[in-house]
């Protein structure tokens, strides 16, 4: 009897225990899934932007042979261009992916969205270190602070990324042509942010347009914090956390008036 008394008073794993527990199996599922078979796995994920990198330093090294600083503005922005496109990428289609999981348990739709973007988000990481890293080993070491405001720009940065992934998955189940909407705009959109060139070159009047563009922002405080070594103005983060707290609320406003009816559409 004492035993089946401790049976029965023993305590139930926590719902956060399971939430994080579905999260871990979608994160280390979904990472399996796309390099499961591959020689280089993890490393094809560098390759891409790296690829890129080495084809576009060879064509543009020319034209702002100038600026010493090109190479590794022109990496910092490749890396963080290519987690938007990668992540916007897959959190759009996530739930239409994720259907059959959807469909047969019941758990909040919303961490599929979130947990879609894990490959692009531990690529970000794996960057981020290697060039902190690089920039110590040329002995151009940015101070602890400096690191400290790149980590923060970077958890904004998911935070944008998030918002749009809340509200772009659901829309999508409605409307199945939104990701050859979205491909045509981050196509276009590598040209419009400052990647493949420094955003001085345009007069400043324009500016304000480029910022409309989220990686804008993120490239450009970036770059000022790893390379140039300066901390940008009150203003500049206040413009940081007002786009981010914006993206995430519409995103997380429409998630939350169209995802009961998300099975409808699977």
């Amino acid at each position: 009897m004492g035993a089946a008394n401790v049976v029965l008073h023993t305590p139930r794993p926590s719902r956060a225990v399971h939430l994080a527990g579905l999260v871990w199996t979608l994160v280390r599922t979904d990472f399996k899934a796309r390099y499961h078979g591959t020689l280089a796995g993890f490393v094809w994920a560098l390759l891409k932007p790296f690829t890129m990198f080495l084809v576009l330093l060879g064509v543009f090294s020319f034209v702002f042979s100038g600026d010493p600083d090109y190479r590794v503005n022109l990496i910092v922005a490749l890396f963080l261009w290519d987690f938007f496109a990668e992540a916007t990428k897959v959190s759009l289609t996530s739930l239409l992916a994720k259907g059959y999981l959807i469909n047969k348990a019941r758990f909040p739709t919303w961490i599929v969205v979130v947990t879609s973007t894990s490959n692009a988000v531990i690529t970000l990481l794996v960057f981020s270190v290697v060039i902190v890293v690089f920039l110590v080993a040329s002995g151009r070491a940015p101070s602890a602070g400096q690191v400290a405001l790149f980590a923060l720009y970077l958890v904004h940065y998911f935070l944008m990324v998030v918002g749009f992934g809340l509200a772009a998955s659901v829309m999508f189940l409605r409307y199945r042509d939104l990701n050859q909407v979205w491909e045509v705009a981050t196509q276009a959109g590598f040209f419009v942010a400052p990647i493949i060139y420094p955003l001085d070159i345009l007069p400043e009047r324009f500016h304000w347009y480029l910022y409309l563009w989220p990686p804008t922002l993120f490239i450009q405080l970036s770059r000022m914090v790893l390379v140039k070594g300066e901390v940008p103005t009150l203003r500049a983060h206040v413009m940081l956390a007002a786009a981010t707290a914006l993206a995430l609320a519409a995103g997380i406003a429409m998630y939350r008036r169209h995802a009961a009816r998300n099975a409808e559409y699977l």
